[in-house]
């Protein structure tokens, strides 16, 4: 039996909250934008709200092809 223990969110709810890298504040619906990796380093993460990622037309890591 394969049952969920989580419930789905519904429709406009947001689903992360996140610090902002494009604004500079924590923020609702955080989507992981890009993956800085570094080859002696420890690289780093952008994360970018959904009024940045509209106004700056910046398309999410998990949604590029």
């Amino acid at each position: 039996m394969n049952e969920s223990t989580q419930t789905e969110a519904t429709a406009g709810t947001p689903t992360s909250y996140g610090f902002c890298s494009w604004h500079n504040r924590f923020a609702d619906d955080v989507r992981l934008i890009d993956v800085i990796e570094q080859g002696s380093g420890s690289g780093g993460v952008q994360y970018a709200c959904g009024p940045c990622r509209k106004e700056h037309r910046l398309v999410p890591f998990a949604d590029r092809a």
